[in-house]
Order: structure tokens, then sequence, then C-alpha cells
């Protein structure tokens, strides 16, 4: 047998290696029986997620947010355009109910109370368009705080800068110094005309 550690030779009835100590019957154990020592973790499950407070959930949220690159201008310009989407289909959908209901109206299948409720069903096309324009209101005059606010947290916060690592010891690679030790030792005799 192979120690897995320092791949060194062993023999089968040794239960730790020669030359590492690495626990050999741990790693036949596992070899015969196929079973891994890995327990299940629940922090990596929604089950973890339900127990968050309200805070660290919003605080995880804004940290996917930000490595998806979903900044306060994004999601203003989101928001807008949410509000322009569902204004347009609240007008649509009043602009039908009311041709609609009128041609219902004017076939006179209809009772005169149903035609006093069918004239005035394109009421609920009001509903979404009241929705959108809250939507545009908010995105355009609410979140252009929240983005100027970021930008001005943004401008506080100290850039991180990545720490410098050392390069390895064992490099054949030739790096010329900065500095000579001799350059300011020899700069006397330019002048005086000696040879």
């Amino acid at each position: 047998m192979f120690c897995p550690r320092c791949g060194a030779t062993q023999s089968d009835e040794l239960r730790f290696c020669k030359a590492c100590g690495a626990n050999l019957s741990a790693v036949r154990q596992v070899l015969d029986t196929g079973d891994t020592p890995e327990k299940f973790d629940w922090s990596k499950t929604w089950v973890a997620e339900m127990f968050m407070s309200a805070q660290e959930q919003k605080r995880r949220q804004l940290e996917m947010e930000r490595q998806s690159g979903i900044t306060p201008a994004v999601r203003r310009y989101q928001e807008i355009k949410a509000g322009v989407i569902t204004g347009s289909v609240g007008i649509a959908v009043a602009v039908f109910l009311n041709v609609f209901m009128e041609g219902i109206i004017r076939s006179g299948k209809a009772s005169f109370a149903a035609q006093e409720i069918l004239s005035h069903l394109w009421v609920v096309g009001v509903i979404p368009m009241l929705v959108g324009l809250a939507l545009i209101v908010n995105g355009w005059f609410v979140s252009r705080k929240i983005v100027e606010l970021s930008k001005e947290n943004r401008q506080l916060e100290p850039v991180e800068t990545p720490p410098q690592a050392l390069r390895s010891g064992e490099t054949t690679e030739f790096v010329p110094s900065r500095f000579s030790v001799t350059e300011g030792t020899t700069k006397h005799l330019e002048g005086t005309g000696q040879n």
C-alpha cells in the first residue's frame, strides 16, 4: 500500500505510515466501506435561511445584489421601467374594457342595470395605471435620493487594496535592483580629471 500523504510504500499490516505517521487503518476503512467522514451541513440549506434575522436576510440580499452588479442606480432604473410598463398595461386594460363593454351595451341585450355597471367597468384599468404612476414617481424622486446617498457612502468608504504577496523564495528569475551600492561613491572621480 502507498501512503496517501507522502507516497511511501508500506506493508498492509501497518496501522501508521513509517515516514509521515498518517493513519493507514483509517484510509483502508474508507477504501473498504466507501464512507466519507463528511457530515451534512445544515447551514447551507433553506432551513438556515428560514431562521435568519430580518437584518441578516437584508444584508445577505444586498451583498448578492452587489456581487451581481445591481446598484441603487440600476434598481432605480428598473423601478421606473416597471412603472412605465404597469401604467401602460393599466391604460390598455381601461381602453379595452371601455370599448368591449360599450359594444355589449350597444348590442341591446343587457338590461338597464347591467348597462350601468358595464359602462363603469373600465375603471378597473385605473388601478394598475395608478400603481405604475406611483412606481414612476417613487423611482424618479425618492430613489434619486437613495442613489445620491449610496454615491456619498461609496466615496467615504476606504478602498480595499489586495495584500501584496511575496514571491516564492525558490525562483530563478533575475530581478534587477532599483539602486546600486556604488552609485554615489564614484561621482567625485568624474570631475577631478585624474586617470
